[in-house]
């Protein structure tokens, strides 16, 4: 592909790389096809990782004969140590009939890294496993085949904090964070991925600082990829880990211009239709789906047929719920194969025509449409506002202060206003401290 010139906003003409032209191309490829048919996405990497019967010294290989912690479990490495063994699961769920299949990375960051003392090879993981899927990819020429460049959720939560009698402490910063999916999504662009896939999403506020570092990168390299996003609802209360229902989760990330949005993980395909229904109603974009191969048998393993998977999926895609779908925890290729099968000449889902309205999300979503009531915004917990929660938050007295929010909202308030800007105040060690602090509390 020869370089393209472009002509930007302000005149200027700008050249981008055949790679970079690529990427646009990739963009418009992906989102027509999305419109033709349902696309179906690969299944387990860790499950088919475990059918090797890997040993350390698998794990090790040449390279890591001396390092000075056990890797076996770290499958992330295999990328760097067994290239080979990945090779061929990638190539399995391609001759299963996968459109896409993800980089082995999904831990491959530096803050899971950490637990191997292998943070420092986390971009080369990343370009490695990009390089290792595109390869794969190249050899399949009968339709386009695409490669997502997979960021998992990390091994830490931003949003809660690990020690219940410390409830204002997160063991991870959204700088942190961000730096480290900046480092991942470069090594995944450089090496070629299609596609961005932040998956397996826990907690909201890491999943921004992801999306944060993608949409950095891409500007940097003045690059257009497509983004995707799958939260993962954990049980049948239908929400995150964090505590967002899905309609909350999905108003936190829209602003980001997402080409699909999705469910995977936690649930089997049974459990987690109410909350596909309830995701795909409400997004103005593709949506997506790709649970586990059912609930874990008391010996924590998958045990749902490719066959069961598959009739539960072609309903989904039936009902129109769906432009792409595959699996996670416990999936095969034998799955991916009978997922191919029953979704094949179906008609994808049309996105939605949603109103414009004010939407907002806490743990809960708040619309504001023009027949609503009058809206209820709390403004005590406002230094400027109130002289009392002033002095609340100058003594450290944020017990106290966390109680006049709670009687805000238990007097009928939607919304809080929440000010720190006060010129003997450290603004934002206050706002910071205040702010998780009422992220722990599920009554606020």
């Amino acid at each position: 592909m020869r370089p393209i010139a472009a002509t930007q906003k302000n005149g200027a003409k700008k050249v981008f790389s055949p790679e970079i032209a690529s990427g646009f191309f990739i963009m418009s490829s992906i989102t027509e096809i999305f419109k033709k048919r349902i696309l179906v996405l690969d299944g387990a990497m860790g499950t088919m990782v475990q059918s090797y019967n890997l040993s350390e010294v698998d794990f090790r290989g040449e390279r890591f004969v001396s390092h000075s912690k056990d890797l076996k479990g770290n499958n992330d490495i295999l990328c760097l140590t067994q290239p080979d063994v990945v090779a061929e699961i990638h190539q399995a769920y391609f001759d299963a009939g996968a459109d896409i299949i993800e980089t082995n990375t999904f831990n491959a960051n530096a803050i899971s890294q950490l637990d191997y003392a292998t943070e420092g090879l986390a971009y080369e993981i990343n370009l490695e496993a990009a390089k290792i899927a595109k390869t794969v990819a190249k050899k399949f020429t009968d339709k386009t085949r695409f490669v997502a460049g997979a960021l998992g959720p990390t091994n830490r939560t931003a949003s809660l904090g690990p020690d219940v009698n410390n409830p204002g402490f997160r063991n991870i910063s959204f700088d942190e964070l961000r730096d480290a999916y900046f480092d991942q999504a470069k090594g995944l662009f450089d090496g070629g991925v299609d596609l961005f896939l932040i998956e397996t999403v826990f907690d909201t506020l890491n999943c921004k600082a992801a999306l944060f570092a993608v949409q950095e990168l891409l500007e940097n390299e003045g690059a257009d990829i497509p983004v995707l996003v799958s939260g993962t609802i954990t049980d049948a209360s239908g929400r995150t880990l964090s505590g967002q229902t899905v309609e909350a989760f999905w108003y936190s990330v829209c602003h980001a211009n997402l080409t699909a949005i999705g469910l995977n993980c936690a649930l089997g395909a049974e459990q987690i239709r109410p909350w596909l229904d309830e995701l795909s109603s409400v997004a103005n974009t593709y949506a997506f789906v790709y649970p586990n191969a059912g609930l874990p048998n008391e010996f924590g393993e998958y045990d749902e047929t490719p066959k069961k998977m598959a009739n539960i999926i072609r309903e989904f895609a039936e009902s129109g719920l769906v432009n792409l779908v595959g699996g996670c925890c416990g999936t095969t290729p034998n799955h991916i194969k009978a997922i191919v099968e029953a979704v094949d000449g179906i008609k994808p889902r049309k996105i939605p025509i949603i109103q414009p309205l004010t939407r907002l999300s806490g743990l809960e979503p708040v619309t504001i449409r023009a027949d609503s009531n009058f809206v209820n915004v709390g403004e005590r917990t406002n230094v400027t506002g109130s002289a009392r929660f002033q002095r609340l938050i100058k003594e450290d007295n944020y017990e106290e202060a966390l109680s006049v929010a709670r009687q805000q909202i238990e007097n009928g308030a939607q919304v809080i206003d929440v000010n720190m800007d006060e010129g003997l105040l450290d603004s934002e060690q206050a706002m910071e401290t205040f702010l998780r602090l009422i992220a722990s509390e599920p009554d606020i």
